[in-house]
């Protein structure tokens, strides 16, 4: 018999640790999607609440990474789903890497998995709150005045663990009592918001200035219109019209088209699917078909790996900024440099680590120099260099990520042997036994999680190449077209199973 995980040590911890309690049986559609509803509605309030005694300048580490983390900057949620998936990713490296002896078949280990990943959610808040709050979000003179430096910053960490906690119990309602994941909801929510500023915002680029031909809309189809009515035809030629309304940010015409390329892709690539023809045991005439989806692991896998190298560039920030007195790393510039007030590395091992984010922040500076800004004072072949290098490890990153998700998640062909085995069908042509299915099963599982998670990394990559609309990020653009598809599927299973109760019992329900 296998040794148990050192980890059972805290069972009774995670045992009598607060969570929202499962439903005992089956929950109405409509109660689903009340509590669903709910929940979002208080996530956008949320995010228009502002963390009280915030000085104006503080800094946002995850700036660049709303789109997945999200959260709106410097609100009550300002931490977003960052810890959430922050957790996740730790545990699957710990027990991928065999720290953790934890099988993730055995029902009782899966238990404790899943109970102590709630409990290190709660130490990542504060992991992720602590560092921010001491580096770059700066308490308003007043609340100091008020309450001490101490006792200001102490305020701030409360909010923002207030917060956290507050997307992380919804998270947990909607997985529990509505329809979808929680997490995903909040992501769309999100890039859905900044995908209508960057489509129809009226305001111009720079708030601070006037309306101008060098100042304007902010959306892409008023600056399309702004600039071709105040604009003749030789200055969209010859003055750089054409260029700033198609190439030049924000929001230009390629980032649009990018845009809708990467929502048709998605559409097509989750309605591809391998079925297996399935009979029942019993009941002669009964048939139908089980689908293994293209995209078999969703977007799961972009979610962890972003987080990922959202984290690694804040721990780098921090060392260069906040922990330069610490020796060989700290400071260190081959690890990450970092200009005054910005959140982006300009060089360094994480600079190789930072997506792209349009034409014209690397492949106009490669051959026109006019661009050469965007450079950062590399050379051409070093931003080639990052391009293969950045591709490489994301995609590499996602696959991992991929395979480690559907096995802690029941969507292994062990599992789904399972599965289809207890609703009482089988395929036609093979004995009805669970290891015969697996066996069938792990000629295409295996194969499906690697490809949809290679991908989904690509396809976010590309959009990053191209460019987006809003700025919301290829992997924020990808997980928000998947997400919606996968919720208007989620909400159809529901209504199906709300008319015929014998559905229940074979998508495992009941």
């Amino acid at each position: 018999m296998a040794e148990k995980s050192r980890l059972y040590a805290l069972k009774p911890l995670v045992e009598r640790w607060p969570a929202i309690k499962k439903p005992k049986g089956h929950v109405p559609f409509r109660t689903k999607l009340l509590w669903t509803a709910t929940c979002l509605v208080i996530y956008y309030i949320l995010t228009q609440i502002l963390i009280y005694g915030l000085h104006p300048e503080s800094i946002d580490m995850f700036a660049g990474f709303r789109a997945i983390f999200a959260g709106a900057s410097g609100s009550l949620v300002h931490l977003g789903i960052g810890p959430i998936v922050t957790a996740s990713i730790i545990l699957q490296l710990f027990v991928g890497a065999k720290l953790i002896n934890l099988d993730l078949q055995n029902d009782e280990d899966r238990a404790l998995y899943q109970g102590f990943q709630k409990v290190l959610v709660v130490v990542m808040i504060l992991i992720e709150a602590i560092p921010q709050v001491f580096g770059y979000l700066r308490p308003s003179d007043g609340l100091i005045e008020m309450a001490g430096f101490g006792g200001a910053r102490a305020i701030i960490i409360l909010q923002l663990f207030v917060g956290g906690m507050l997307v992380f119990w919804m998270d947990e309602v909607i997985s529990k009592w509505g329809i979808g994941s929680g997490v995903s909801l909040f992501i769309a929510a999100g890039v859905s918001n900044a995908l209508v500023t960057g489509l129809f915002s009226w305001l111009p680029s720079n708030r601070g200035l006037p309306m101008g031909i060098d100042n304007p809309p902010a959306g892409t189809i008023p600056k399309t219109i702004y600039l071709t009515t105040h604009m003749s035809l030789g200055e969209l030629v010859n003055g750089g019209g054409f260029e700033k309304i198609f190439i030049s940010p924000p929001n230009p015409v390629v980032a649009l088209l990018g845009t809708i390329i990467i929502f048709l892709f998605v559409v097509y690539a989750e309605s591809s699917r391998v079925e297996l023809p399935l009979a029942h045991g019993r009941v002669r005439g009964a048939r139908g078909r089980y689908p293994l989806r293209l995209m078999y692991a969703s977007n799961i896998p972009v979610i962890l790996m972003a987080a990922l190298m959202a984290n690694l560039n804040m721990f780098g920030l921090l060392l260069y900024t906040r922990l330069s007195n610490i020796p060989v790393i700290g400071g260190a510039w081959w690890i990450g440099k970092y200009l005054p007030g910005s959140t982006q590395p300009v060089a360094g091992a994480l600079w190789y680590l930072t997506r792209p984010n349009g034409l014209h922040t690397w492949l106009f500076p490669l051959i026109d120099p006019r661009y050469r800004g965007y450079l950062q004072d590399h050379e051409p072949w070093q931003m080639a260099l990052r391009l293969i290098i950045y591709t490489t490890v994301f995609i590499i990153g996602c696959i991992f990520f991929g395979k480690f998700w559907i096995e802690t998640t029941n969507m292994g062909p062990e599992a789904v042997a399972r599965q289809i085995q207890s609703s009482g069908m089988q395929i036609p042509g093979f004995r009805r036994d669970p290891r015969i299915l697996k066996k069938v099963l792990e000629r295409y599982i295996p194969a499906l999680t690697v490809l949809s998670s290679a991908l989904v990394g690509a396809l976010a990559i590309f959009a990053d190449l191209i460019g987006t609309v809003g700025n919301t990020s290829g992997t924020g653009l990808l997980l928000t077209v998947g997400i919606v598809i996968r919720l208007y599927e989620d909400i159809a299973r529901e209504q199906a199973m709300e008319m015929h109760p014998v559905l229940r019992k074979f998508l495992g329900v009941e």
